[in-house]
């Protein structure tokens, strides 16, 4: 058993300046981060356009930047979300600088600000195009050098520990659900252990590997979603996945290698495979249209044409300026022999964010009493039903620094729970066949994206649930029979993952955002959050 005063799931932006910032309030109190691989592999690595933030109140205002998202989000953002993560952002970015994160900056010593889709004014800073591997980087640095911060690697959190576990009946109805801490699998030593905690954050990223194609790691998959549906608490708004327009088109490679949005804001141009440009059809805003738009622009271009990419023009753009601004798409393009000077990049939609997730109040707070999510995992209102580019690390930073404000306050009142018992193996053995695991994945991954994709249907939602739920029968029979690996867990969160998006997308009788069905092809003003 290990106890710890603040525990931290997941080792991203989010994660990592929130353990932090605890850390530094309470050097006495210990703060554990759990991470389930090495601590830099997280989504916030793969970020690649940057960080949006009004820091030139000359040229663009907090106003603009509300707007912005609240017109990206088609009518179901949290206004007191936005405006507080617009206001606020500006000094948590500041505090990521301070802490040594690099942005790029112009000859004179001013910040070179982008411009992506659906921003009225230049705003993203960025370094280079791996904003989100600099800023890991910076805060990986920091935190090793706080001596009462702990991060355990390779350590796979299985469940939420709460009432349930000491034998009472748990249900959505449940007052008070309480969450007590985690059991999770010590992969070093392939055991169970159990995690008590007075906070737990969880900060656990994304879901992207529900999906064949996506631009997500490949540790992915939902599990503090999952996770915090099972243990009955509430998550919204699964049905708004977004795809992002451009990745690089590669057959059979996953994940797929991401075209920053930030090359159609310097200029490249989204072509069809006849060499017109296509977006004006389809939006005023042409390449810079938000990205649902833009992502079903691209899908119907293909469809039309019976093939499987488009292309992203930047010939005219000058090589010196492009390696200057993409060294490493770059250097990806030359690699598969894609000279961007002389040639038309292929690009596909891929699976990229999750708009929804665990439902949290404004301070992170979720339904579990002592449990709060920030970054990608959770639902605080302000994506509603399209993320507008580069406010998601924006948000993991806000929300991060608003769960340890409430924490901090909240943590002398909460005692660890001794009643909870060790982990109960018995009667389970070692997997005799890995296939059922990893082909239940491959099925998922196949329907998720044929049925629940850009474009969905009443008819092919109803086929997706229906192999949903043999899946999920599946694998559950062999969680109760099978000793927990890490990838029967993650088939499990994934699957359950699946559910939601396709039990979201059903109760959705409309069409907004990232959600388009074609036999509810129009908005409907009854319908706003859905809660599962």
């Amino acid at each position: 058993m290990i106890k710890t005063d603040f525990l931290v799931v997941g080792s991203g932006i989010a994660g990592l300046s929130y353990a932090l910032k605890v850390a530094q309030h309470f050097p006495d109190k210990k703060v554990l981060v759990i991470t389930k691989t090495r601590a830099d592999e997280t989504n916030t690595k793969y970020a690649q356009g940057g960080i949006a933030g009004v820091t030139d109140l000359e040229h663009d205002s907090y106003e603009k930047h509300i707007q912005d998202t609240l017109i990206a989000g088609d009518g179901l953002c949290n206004r007191e979300a936005v405006e507080i993560v617009v206001t606020e952002g500006p000094e948590r970015i500041a505090e990521i600088i301070e802490w040594g994160t690099r942005f790029d900056k112009d000859p004179d010593g001013d910040y070179k600000l982008g411009r992506e889709g659906g921003h009225s004014e230049f705003r993203i800073l960025h370094h280079k195009d791996i904003t989100g591997k600099e800023i890991e980087r910076a805060l990986l640095e920091t935190v090793g050098r706080q001596q009462n911060i702990e991060i355990i690697k390779h350590c796979f959190v299985v469940d939420i520990i709460t009432q349930h576990h000491l034998g009472y009946l748990v249900t959505k109805a449940t007052p008070d659900i309480e969450c007590y801490g985690v059991y999770a699998l010590d992969l070093r030593t392939n055991r169970i252990i159990k995690i008590l905690s007075r906070i737990t954050l969880f900060a656990t990223g994304g879901n992207g590997q529900v999906y064949r194609t996506t631009t997500n790691p490949k540790i992915a998959t939902g599990d503090g979603i999952a996770m915090v549906y099972r243990a009955k608490g509430r998550i919204e708004n699964m049905e708004f996945i977004q795809f992002h327009p451009t990745a690089l088109y590669e057959p059979g490679v996953s994940p797929s290698f991401l075209i920053t949005e930030a090359v159609r804001g310097d200029g490249g141009i989204l072509r069809n495979l006849d060499g017109d440009a296509f977006m004006e059809k389809y939006d005023p805003r042409k390449d810079l249209a938000p990205r649902d738009i833009v992502a079903r622009a691209i899908d119907s271009e293909m469809k039309k044409a019976g093939v499987e990419h488009v292309y992203l023009d930047c010939r005219h753009m000058g090589t010196e300026k492009f390696t200057e601004h993409f060294p490493n798409i770059y250097e990806k393009c030359r690699s598969i022999g894609i000279d961007v000077s002389t040639h038309m990049i292929p690009v596909a939609p891929a699976a990229h964010y999750s708009c929804g997730g665990i439902k949290t109040d404004v301070w992170g707070r979720t339904s579990l009493k002592n449990l709060y999510a920030c970054g990608e995992c959770s639902s605080t209102g302000l994506h509603g039903a399209n993320r507008l580019a580069s406010n998601s690390l924006l948000e993991a930073l806000v929300f991060s620094h608003r769960c340890f404000l409430h924490g901090v306050e909240a943590v002398a009142e909460i005692k660890f729970n001794e009643m909870v018992p060790d982990w109960n193996a018995e009667g389970t053995t070692q997997p005799r066949e890995m296939i059922l695991i990893t082909q239940s994945i491959k099925e998922l991954q196949l329907l998720m994206s044929d049925y629940v994709g850009i474009v969905r249907t009443n008819v092919r939602l109803q086929r997706a649930m229906k192999r949903l739920d043999i899946l999920h029968e599946e694998i559950e029979s062999l969680y109760e029979s099978t000793e927990v690996s890490p990838q029967l867990a993650e088939a499990r969160n994934l699957i359950t993952v699946g559910y939601l998006i396709v039990k979201g997308a059903q109760f959705r009788k409309e069409s907004r955002g990232l959600h388009f069905n074609t036999d509810y092809p129009f908005k409907s003003d009854l319908l706003q959050n859905i809660v599962l």
